[in-house]
């Protein structure tokens, strides 16, 4: 595939929220007391205009000491279906903040946390995005066409993806 730079100005929050705004799930990245990358699955619950990502978390988990050594995460989203990605740079801390949980609680947490907002371990992970860089391809009939013309003409293909970082620092 063949991306576009594209230049985002400087800590252009909407941009990132309108990327990664259908896409639940994104892995978090941190580092463990060896010095080794820890990923996992975390669901979004909000994006804050200000780049700040929160993720209900139980804090009792070992992801709490390692954002406590080392607070910088990467959080990567996906949605290959229409070929979007996103890498997302940030400070995390554990936030328990009881009004904030209050605002961003849905009933079907409770699958993960049964005893709701009254689970002493339950905060929020929260992210502020320092960097984003993001790869998005809306691939259509006419791009399918270009590449097919690019093939048999020898030329570089001049896709209608976008690549871009957005720099919130």
């Amino acid at each position: 595939m063949s991306f576009k730079n594209e230049n985002v100005e400087l800590g252009d929050m909407k941009k990132l929220a309108e990327i990664i705004k259908d896409i639940d799930i994104a892995m978090l990245t941190t580092v463990d007391e060896k010095g080794f990358l820890r990923s996992r699955p975390m669901a979004t619950q909000e994006m804050a205009a200000d780049g700040t990502l929160y993720f209900f978390m139980d804090t009792s988990s070992p992801k709490v000491e390692e954002i406590s050594s080392t607070n910088q995460v990467n959080l990567v989203y996906s949605q290959p279906d229409d070929h979007r990605y996103v890498s997302i740079s940030g400070r995390a801390v554990v936030n328990k903040n009881k009004a904030k949980m209050k605002e961003l609680w849905k009933p079907t947490l409770k699958a993960w946390f049964p005893e709701g907002l009254e689970d002493p371990t339950l905060g929020l992970l929260q992210v502020t995005v320092e960097q984003a860089e993001y790869w998005d391809y809306a691939g259509t009939v006419t791009e399918v066409i270009g590449l097919a013309k690019a093939l048999t003409t020898g030329h570089t293909y001049e896709g209608a993806g976008v690549h871009g970082r957005i720099n919130n620092t």
